[in-house]
C-alpha cells in the first residue's frame, strides 16, 4: 500500500490538516494516510493538550473517513520526536509499504537541518502541501533530498492550532476551525471558550 505519515502536534488537530491529509492522498493516491500526533516535536517546547488528548481529538476528527487511521508511535516512546527515527520503524515493520511524509512546503527549507535526512529521504518521498501557483523552489536542496518531494497544491486555510488554542483561552468561538466532533469532545472536556 502507498501510505501518507501526517505528523505533527495536532494541539488540537483543525479542518486544515484534514484539508492537507485529503489532498494528498487523491493528488497522490494513496491508500491511506496515518496520522501520527508527536510526543514532543524538536521545535517546539511543549503542546497545550496532553498526548491522550491529542491523540483522542485525532480520532475523532477522522472517524468519518476510512482512509485515515491515527498513529500513536511516537506518543508512546516519548522524547523528542525525529521523522528519521519513526520512519526507521515504520519502514521495517512495514516493508511492503511505501510512504509519503506529508509536510509544509514552508517547511521544504528546513530540510537539510532535519536530523538524519539524507537517510529520511531513502525511507521515504515527500508530500509538500502548499498554496494553488506556488512554485516549489528545491534548488537548494541537496539532490538526494529534492528529488523525493512531491509538490501538492491545496486549497488555502490559514488556520493554526496556536490560533485556536488562543481563542479558547479568550473565550472566542473555534467552531468550524475544528471538526464538529473536536468541538464536540473541547465543549464536554470543559473547554468552554468555543
Amino acid at each position: 500500500m502507498k501510505i501518507g505519515i501526517m505528523g505533527g502536534t495536532f494541539d488540537p488537530i483543525h479542518i486544515g490538516h484534514l484539508v492537507a491529509a485529503e489532498t494528498v492522498r487523491e493528488v497522490l493516491r494513496l491508500d491511506e494516510i496515518w496520522f501520527m500526533p508527536s510526543h514532543i516535536p524538536p521545535h517546539k517546547a511543549e503542546a497545550g493538550f496532553s498526548g491522550d488528548e491529542r491523540l483522542q481529538m485525532v480520532e475523532l476528527a477522522i472517524q468519518s473517513q476510512p482512509a485515515f487511521r491515527t498513529l500513536d508511535i511516537e506518543l508512546r516512546r516519548g522524547g523528542v520526536s525525529y521523522s528519521a527515527d519513526t520512519m526507521e520503524i515504520l519502514t521495517n515493520q512495514y516493508r511492503e509499504h511505501s510512504f509519503h511524509f506529508i509536510i509544509g512546503t514552508d517547511m521544504v527549507n528546513y530540510l537539510p537541518k532535519w536530523e538524519r535526512i539524507e537517510e529520511l529521504a531513502k525511507m521515504t518521498r515527500f508530500a509538500a502541501v502548499g498554496r494553488a501557483g506556488y512554485k516549489l523552489d528545491k534548488s537548494q536542496l541537496p539532490e538526494d533530498v529534492a528529488s523525493a518531494i512531491d509538490d501538492v497544491d491545496m486549497p488555502q486555510l490559514q488556520i493554526s492550532s496556536t490560533e485556536i488554542r488562543e481563542r479558547l483561552r479568550n473565550g472566542t468561538s473555534a467552531r468550524y476551525l475544528v471538526p464538529d466532533s473536536v468541538y464536540e469532545y473541547l465543549q464536554r472536556s470543559g473547554h468552554h471558550g468555543i
